[in-house]
């Protein structure tokens, strides 16, 4: 059997009621005792059971998923497991919420970050772009002890918070491998889409995508970013401009979570099927496309996965742990029609 508390307090040689302070931080411990307690903990292998502690304070743990206003399919997704976790968790102690913010204004999601109040959130998980403001608000709630989780897209510069999500800059180049050998060094021209290029990861994504197809593509030409802004009168707009004054666009490479919107434009232009197509994130859309050709790969991060490993992050911090970092690693997932 492993080592109890009362255990730990005998080979210490302090009270039961000195080893739960220094287990939980409390004042009111010498140095002298804290060490001993310290000293202990090594010699006889003592390891703590947050879950047992947790039940026999009846602590409870309340975590927050801050996620954008404005989304289409992935978003759904995303929304529809944390609902889930939502129901499943309450019987241990864990009460998940979510609410859903304006995120491409970076003053309007500080302003509401810096409205959490410590008393009712342990954690926040967030899913925003990067920006300045966005980045000092989470460093603030990390100060007050606000656990925070970087959902999905970053900030730079915030290494203090954990991130949940997949390499971006490995997405992003495994993106350019697959356009590159979809085009079978035919000659031409990527059209390159995402919802807005303030977000990190389509930042990440980006410079992973021009690295490969710089390097190992010449015959191709990256055109500039098109950013869509989640609105589809825009996206029909501005891809049906780049379209017609690029007659040689031969792939198309969509960096963004959403892929509905600004294929459904491209599709009103030209014919996906005579183009390569790669996507991100798997969806009911992203499926169909698959399996009806006009989409050739998916490159998709779990949702489930994600939702579960900011849960599991945000409760190991509270529990002063260190999270499993094998068991958060969220693989890149290449689909194609024939593995669906």
């Amino acid at each position: 059997m492993r080592p109890t508390a009362k255990d730990l307090a005998e080979a210490a040689g302090v009270s039961l009621a000195t080893v739960d302070r220094v287990l939980n931080d409390r004042p009111n411990v010498s140095k002298k005792a804290a060490r001993s307690v310290h000293e202990a903990i090594e010699r006889i292998g003592f390891i703590r059971n947050p879950a047992a502690v947790s039940l026999a304070r009846n602590k409870s743990y309340r975590f927050r998923f801050v996620l954008p206003k404005s989304g289409d399919l992935y978003l759904r997704e995303l929304l529809k497991r944390v609902k889930e976790l939502k129901d499943v968790l309450k019987g241990d102690l864990t009460e998940i919420d979510y609410v859903q913010i304006p995120a491409d204004d970076p003053h309007g999601v500080a302003k509401y970050l810096a409205g959490i109040n410590e008393d009712e959130v342990d954690g926040v998980a967030l899913m925003a772009p990067e920006s300045p403001q966005v980045r000092d608000a989470l460093a603030r709630l990390l100060e007050r002890d606000i656990k925070v989780v970087q959902f999905l897209s970053g900030q730079e510069k915030l290494p203090a918070a954990d991130f949940v999500g997949v390499d971006n800059f490995a997405a992003g180049a495994t993106a350019g491998k697959l356009i590159g050998r979809f085009a079978c060094r035919t000659p031409g021209k990527v059209m390159i889409v995402a919802e807005t290029m303030q977000s990190l990861d389509s930042i990440q994504r980006r410079h992973g995508f021009d690295s490969i197809i710089n390097e190992q593509f010449p015959f191709l030409r990256s055109l500039p970013s098109i950013e869509t802004h989640a609105d589809e009168r825009r996206a029909n707009q501005i891809i049906a401009r780049v379209v017609e004054n690029n007659k040689d666009i031969i792939a198309v490479y969509v960096l963004s979570s959403e892929a509905r919107i600004p294929l459904m434009a491209t599709a009103a232009n030209v014919d996906l099927v005579n183009l390569a197509v790669v996507v991100h994130e798997r969806t009911p859309f992203s499926e169909e496309a698959l399996r009806d050709d006009r989409i050739d790969a998916v490159i998709g991060q779990d949702p489930g996965h994600a939702v579960r490993s900011a849960i599991r992050i945000m409760r190991a911090r509270a529990d002063a742990r260190e999270p499993l970092a094998a068991q958060e690693r969220i693989r890149i997932e290449v689909l194609l029609k024939e593995n669906l």
